[in-house]
């Protein structure tokens, strides 16, 4: 199991195309929850944030081991979801991920994890 949170810039000037392509996800949930079981993809939040005038999102996952990329995906959704990505992160800041320290889940919980 894969647990990550890592932030990543944002292109200036392309706030309003984030909101856009947040509230794609949100209105395409349905398709968004089919598209997680061949990536494995427990738990995935997207958070975001801005700092002295730069915005950040942050993706938070938890993934089991041996997943497929998003990007072999041939799935509608994950190729939109990889067109805003395109037009929104910022490939010239090198994403940056935090460091684990203790996770919390029950084991219950973590044996369906599987």
């Amino acid at each position: 199991m894969k647990v990550e949170l890592t932030r990543f810039r944002v292109k200036e000037g392309k706030s309003d195309l984030v909101d856009e392509w947040l509230a794609f996800l949100n209105e395409q949930m349905d398709a968004v929850l089919e598209t997680l079981e061949p990536e494995k993809m427990y738990v995935e939040t997207i958070f975001c944030e801005e700092l002295d005038g730069v915005e950040y999102l942050y993706w938070y996952s938890v993934q089991g081991e041996g997943a497929q990329d998003v990007s072999s995906s041939e799935h509608w959704l994950d190729r939109k979801h990889l067109d805003y990505w395109q037009q929104c992160i910022d490939p010239a800041y090198k994403p940056v991920d935090l460091q684990t320290e203790v996770v919390l889940i029950p084991d219950r919980i973590r044996q369906k994890m599987v």
